[in-house]
């Protein structure tokens, strides 16, 4: 096997946060959550059979407005497209950029890692990800949710 680097960005989870691709409460098709961050909204989409809600990001926390600042699925308690059981965890991505992200940390033989602050998604993994005996499996499971 060809040694494949992976040169660690440091991205940490939230940058994959404001388009999250979920499964369509009422079609089970694939559908997409955006956070317009700026507006303070999230909006849902389906792109099968045009199911759309919209939420807002603000909260009354102690009696002070706060944006929350999460994936946008959870402002609808949406189910993850992209996810698939491995072993007794689930493997998930939030979007294909997040799924490409985690296909070439995992395919890699050689991953460098600079700056790290213990904040980074890499870190922040189960330890069944960076596993080189979970390898070939994880890949099979990108490849089918590439596929769905």
């Amino acid at each position: 096997m060809e040694n494949q680097r992976f040169a660690d960005q440091n991205k940490i989870i939230s940058d994959f946060y404001d388009k999250v691709w979920v499964v369509c409460p009422v079609c089970s098709k694939k559908g997409i959550a955006k956070t317009d961050v700026e507006k303070h909204r999230v909006h849902l989409q389906c792109l099968s059979c045009g199911y759309h809600k919209d939420s807002s990001t603000e909260s009354t926390i102690l009696n002070k407005k706060v944006n929350i600042r999460t994936a946008a699925h959870r402002f609808f308690e949406a189910e993850l497209w992209l996810q698939y059981p491995f072993k007794e965890h689930i493997f998930f991505a939030y979007n294909g950029e997040h799924l490409s992200y985690l296909e070439e940390y995992i395919s890699a033989t050689l991953r460098e890692h600079k700056d790290r602050t213990g904040f980074t998604l890499l870190e922040k993994l189960p330890k069944f990800y960076h596993e080189s005996k979970n390898r070939e499996a994880l890949l099979k499971i990108i490849e089918k949710l590439k596929k769905k």
